[in-house]
């Protein structure tokens, strides 16, 4: 049953929860809502999402992709992911991640931190554009700053389009 606005008595033909199933609006409306909206299930949009935080005009949001919390000593192991098929050891400082979900294009953003609990020292990361860039995976380095790869207790990376 679709919900249907009659002028300024609001909306009628709801006669318990299970009637209200839907809720149309068109673009030249909108939707208006005082309070918090709390959505069950998953949410599906055809469009940009924009929203403003405080910073005076609403823009297109841009998510995280995809994201892995890695262990990058010994046998490399993820901690913690999202959107994140795998992890391959390529060699001291130098993996692959897999994406359980393609990437759009190849378009995306990298970025990444790491650091080693055993020396206090942070590392850096990069994309290692000679390797494995693709829609359904990223290559990626580690290294001092000596330029050195090296394998680290931390290791954090984002993929963002």
């Amino acid at each position: 049953m679709a919900l249907t606005k009659i002028g300024k008595e609001g909306i009628t033909g709801i006669s318990n929860a299970s009637d209200a199933t839907f809720l149309t609006a068109t673009s030249a409306e909108g939707v208006t809502l005082a309070g918090t909206l709390a959505v069950t299930g998953a949410v599906t949009a055809s469009d940009d999402m924009n929203f403003n935080s405080g910073y005076g005009s609403a823009v297109t949001a841009y998510g995280c992709r995809a994201w892995v919390n890695l262990n990058g000593t010994g046998t490399a192991a993820i901690r913690d992911s999202g959107n994140v098929g795998s992890i391959t050891d390529n060699g001291t400082g130098n993996y692959t991640v897999t994406f359980a979900v393609d990437m759009p294009d190849v378009n995306y953003a990298v970025t990444g931190l790491a650091s080693s609990t055993m020396t206090g020292r942070t590392a850096s990361v990069s994309p290692h554009f000679s390797g494995t860039y693709s829609v359904s995976a990223t290559q990626f380095l580690v290294k001092d700053s000596s330029d050195n790869t090296i394998d680290t207790v931390h290791v954090s990376i984002a993929a963002v389009r």
